[in-house]
């Protein structure tokens, strides 16, 4: 079925008064290839899961397909260890939340973390200390002619917020299903990461569960990020920038205070870091605004359209790169 003329407000995180040509549902694979022989990909188009990654910096004249496809599957139990099948139309925290009650572990540290299973290969989003790549066996999907194919985890080319999704196989590669090999019974935990681990000393824990990890790093990300459903955002706009070891060391001289993620041959840069010093914290710009708590955050502050958080967006790129040298790399997909 084929919905024309809709108000996209509350199909995406950052709800804005926008809307599209076309809008149909995909709630099983066999959807996408109706889809394709109604011309979706004839047109201009887009597949959203959640729309918690995306900025629409106007009304999208063209055709969105909203995947809805659910299912989750043990496909082995191996005592110590499940291979587990997911719908990628699933909500991500809901995954997360069916995971703990089966104490199956791996992902408890992306608690919370927005957006449906099929975007987390995408993004390979990531989170106190661990991404999705760590626990993916492999990407189910079709390609755009509607032919099943199945990717493995080396196969994705997983980088920092990044995969073959985002680069060779952009708007090629429809993913159906995603599977996971997870823990079970004795857990690899991490929680190295210094703001979850203080977390943990403050509730007196020395031996966490994946139980006590995910309600830690629900608690933080609850403190410090705005909830979408009421304030609209699309969580981190930013990716945090990487220098190599030789660059951040001539960095650190000159921003002797900088804080820093080391890891071999490179430093992660936090972007809040940047944004803070450059005195956007908490700022506004017509509706849109810096997020008070955490300056990685650009939020629908008053009404905004997609283009006051888009000039939002430049003027904190305009200002780190004058101050630090640092283009900001936008963590969002904009819509144009």
């Amino acid at each position: 079925m084929v919905f024309e003329n809709v108000n996209l407000r509350d199909k995406h995180t950052f709800h804005l008064n926008v809307f599209c040509k076309k809008l149909s549902y995909i709630r099983k694979a066999e959807d996408y290839n109706e889809l394709l022989k109604m011309g979706f990909k004839k047109e201009k188009h887009l597949i959203l899961g959640g729309g918690s990654n995306v900025l629409f910096t106007g009304d999208f004249d063209g055709w969105i397909a909203i995947n809805q496809i659910k299912g989750k599957e043990i496909l082995h139990d191996a005592g110590h260890e499940v291979t587990v099948r997911f719908g990628s139309g699933e909500v991500w925290h809901e995954v997360v939340e069916w995971c703990l009650e089966k104490d199956f572990g791996g992902i408890e540290n992306l608690a919370l973390i927005p957006g449906t299973v099929g975007a987390a290969p995408i993004q390979n989003i990531g989170a106190y200390g661990v991404e999705i790549k760590d626990v993916l066996w492999k990407v189910e999907g079709m390609d755009e002619t509607g032919n099943e194919k199945t990717l493995m985890n080396e196969e994705c080319q997983f980088g920092y917020r990044d995969s073959i999704f985002k680069n060779d196989l952009k708007n090629k590669f429809f993913i159906t299903h995603v599977i996971l090999r997870l823990s079970k019974g004795k857990h690899k935990l991490n929680y190295s990461y210094a703001s979850l681990n203080e977390e943990l000393k403050r509730r007196g824990i020395e031996h966490p569960t994946i139980q006590d990890i995910a309600r830690a790093v629900i608690y933080i990300r609850q403190s410090k990020l705005p909830d979408p459903e009421k304030t609209g955002n699309a969580g981190s706009f930013f990716k945090n920038p990487t220098l190599s070891a030789s660059e951040y060391e001539k960095f650190k001289l000159k921003f002797p205070d900088v804080p820093a993620y080391p890891s071999g041959e490179s430093a992660k840069i936090p972007a809040a870091w940047l944004i803070e010093q450059c005195g956007y914290k908490g700022k506004t710009w017509k509706g849109a605004g810096v997020h008070e708590k955490q300056p990685l955050v650009l939020v629908n502050k008053n009404n905004a359209r997609g283009t006051d958080i888009l000039e939002l967006c430049e003027l904190i790129q305009e200002k780190v790169k004058e101050k630090f040298g640092i283009f900001l790399e936008p963590e969002v997909n904009i819509i144009r």
